[in-house]
Parts: C-alpha cells; sequence; structure tokens
C-alpha cells in the first residue's frame, strides 16, 4: 500500500477505491457578477486556485482515476429552496434572481456552469446538490457504492462550507478523506485556516490534509 504525507500522519491511499470529489468550482462563485461577488466578497481568492485544481483534476485523469464534479443549484421553480437559505442577509441579489451571468444558482444557466478551465469531460460525474453537503438530495452515495469507492480526494469552495460539510457527510458515512490545501479555497482566509485545523485535529477526526505536490507524488508512486 503506497502512503501519501498527509497531516496530521501518513495517508494510506487505496489506488483501486479512491476518487477525486471536486466541489462547486462554479462561475457564480468565482467570476464578478456572481453569487460571490453579490455577497460582497473578493471572488478573486478562489479563481487563484484553478490553476492548482486543474494540476489535479489533470492528475486523476492521466491515473484513470474517477474525478467527480459538484453544482450547488436549484431548480428554476426553487421548489428545492427553503426560505431559510434563500431569505439570509441583505444581498444585493439573492438565488433565483435574474444577475449578470443568468438567474442566481439556477440549474442551466450560465453563471451556474462550472469554470471552463475545470469542465467535467465525458464520463465524469456531474452531482447537482441544493445543500451544501454534496450527499444531501443528491445520489453521490449510490454512485460511490456503486463503483466501490472507499477514499476520496477533496478540492473547490468554500473550504468551511460546502467542502468541509461534504467531508464531514463523507466520514459518518465510513469514507476516509484527504483535503488538498492549496486546491481549496475561501473568502476569509481565516475560515480556511480553521477550517483544515478542524479537520485534520485529533488524530484526522475528519480526514487528512496534504499539499498537492505531496497528493500528486503519492498517486503517481501508486
Amino acid at each position: 500500500m503506497e502512503h501519501i504525507k498527509a497531516q496530521p500522519f501518513a495517508f494510506p491511499l487505496k489506488r483501486d477505491s479512491i476518487a477525486l470529489v471536486v466541489i462547486d468550482m462554479q462561475r457564480d462563485f468565482a467570476e464578478e457578477g456572481g453569487f460571490g461577488a453579490s455577497l460582497g466578497n473578493d471572488v478573486s481568492r478562489v479563481a487563484k486556485i484553478v490553476p492548482d485544481v486543474k494540476r489535479l483534476i489533470d492528475g486523476f485523469r492521466s491515473a484513470g482515476l474517477p474525478v467527480i464534479h459538484t453544482m450547488e443549484c436549484h431548480r428554476p421553480d426553487l421548489s428545492d429552496l427553503p426560505p431559510a437559505k434563500r431569505d439570509r442577509g441583505s444581498p444585493s441579489l439573492r438565488i433565483g434572481d435574474d444577475g449578470p451571468m443568468g438567474r442566481i444558482l439556477i440549474a442551466g444557466e450560465p453563471g451556474t456552469a462550472i469554470l471552463p478551465e475545470l469542465a467535467p469531460v465525458d464520463g465524469e460525474v456531474v452531482i447537482e446538490k441544493p445543500g451544501k453537503g454534496a450527499f444531501y438530495a443528491t445520489p453521490l452515495g449510490e454512485i460511490l457504492k456503486e463503483r466501490g469507492i472507499g477514499q476520496l480526494v477533496f478540492a473547490g469552495v468554500t473550504t468551511e462550507v460546502c467542502v468541509q460539510t461534504t467531508m464531514r457527510e463523507a466520514n459518518d458515512r465510513g469514507y476516509e478523506c484527504i483535503l488538498v490545501e492549496e486546491a481549496t479555497e475561501s473568502y476569509f482566509p481565516e475560515f480556511k485556516a480553521a477550517a483544515i485545523e478542524m479537520i485534520r485535529a485529533q488524530g484526522a477526526i475528519v480526514g487528512w490534509t496534504a499539499s498537492l505536490d505531496d497528493l500528486l507524488e503519492g498517486l503517481h508512486r501508486a
């Protein structure tokens, strides 16, 4: 068994049962005019990780390993959008409103699309999720079970919300999870740092974290 250099200790890689999950690398979170910017966030923080996320995706594709993409989005009729989510705070645009890139976080709209540099290729799974976690109200669990996946490598945004939520969901379901530190980001650097510490605390209570180079090196050796 190959081991990947990680924190709090080496991650035991099982090549035949590992997959990459790229969380919500969408235009609405990474580009001006999208939902993230409408909340007053500096979306350049998300945009800057795109090259590292691409390196990670390319590494999995080159190794012939599964890549799964998630997109946070809702039905056009908003039937899967609870008021508790839509009506929070005082943003300039709410989910479902018309924005510069179409209706905010609505399936099929231009802003909801995954960034073109990271777009899925034929055969890769794309999960449309209405919540923060990728297991809630989606077929992700069934897909992973059908494919015999037991380990998940995580990338995407935001570290403390959708990424961490999905990792915690996966951990509760028995998956071994590892987060690639350069391939995830938050609009708030202190939130990213705190989330990483929480994930790997107490002997990897939620999962491991690793650098991109160490993850790719371990994958290559395996």
